[in-house]
């Protein structure tokens, strides 16, 4: 019995597209990285699907449609859908479904177009395991690897660090003004567990030992400001009044 020749289809586009790959043409210069567009995924891929006898059909499976404002007031759609790409091999009918998932967001009409696109490029590119670039020969390059795999050290060391660290979560006032000291510093505190792990654990147990305090001070019983009883008149003194009535 043969094999279903819709593998070796999708076997012979990948193997045609790792030769030169898609590269990321495109720039998002709002969130400031480089992408390949539906375009560009479509304009190789497609003569590949037709030489190969490879059909793609799409099916959305799953939908949902979220409206939102921007700070402008403007009405968004945020479309998020479910899709199955159906990989048919036309010679023997036989198939592959592959599942993928689309977001978009959108002013207009076009929400859902978007995020039909997302997913198909990610079905796509992930299914064919498209390169960015072709194969390259090892011998082109020679990379070096970089000696700096840490964060570097504070100006005033690790030591003198520590210890102002220590003195700003000794006088904090509440649990979440410790939690800012460690939000504000957290990329040091994760250098400072791997570099000395001695003064991490040293400034571990001065924070807890704040906490722990703080909480002490929260949950101590209130003395409640009594006035003190009022004294009895003395025998005198009722009588001065007595004689007064």
């Amino acid at each position: 019995m043969s094999a279903p020749t819709v593998y070796a289809a999708i076997n012979a586009v990948s193997a045609e597209l790792a030769e030169r790959g898609i590269a990321k043409a495109h720039v998002n210069e709002a969130d400031d990285y480089r992408y390949r567009s539906i375009d560009d995924l479509l304009d190789r891929l497609a003569p590949l699907l037709a030489r190969h006898r490879l059909c793609v059909l799409p099916r959305v499976k799953e939908r949902s449609l979220v409206e939102h404002q921007d700070d402008a007031q403007r009405l968004l759609f945020h479309v998020s859908l479910k899709a199955a790409f159906v990989l048919t091999s036309v010679d023997d009918g036989s198939s592959h479904v592959v599942t993928a998932y689309g977001e978009a967001l959108d002013a207009s009409d076009k929400a859902t177009a978007k995020a039909m696109s997302a997913a198909y490029k990610s079905a796509m590119i992930q299914t064919f395991c498209i390169p960015i670039a072709g194969s390259e020969d090892p011998d082109r390059a020679s990379p070096k690897v970089s000696s700096r795999t840490h964060l570097a050290e504070p100006v005033q060391g690790w030591e003198q660090w520590a210890r102002d660290i220590e003195d700003i979560v000794s006088v904090c006032e509440s649990e979440q003004a410790i939690a800012i000291v460690q939000e504000r510093n957290r990329d040091l505190l994760l250098a400072l567990s791997r570099e000395r792990q001695d003064l991490y654990r040293a400034l571990g147990e001065c924070v807890c030992a704040r906490r722990e305090a703080l909480q002490q001070r929260t949950s101590a019983p209130r003395r409640s400001k009594r006035k003190p009883p009022r004294a009895a008149p003395s025998s005198k003194t009722a009588t001065r009044e007595a004689e007064s009535d």
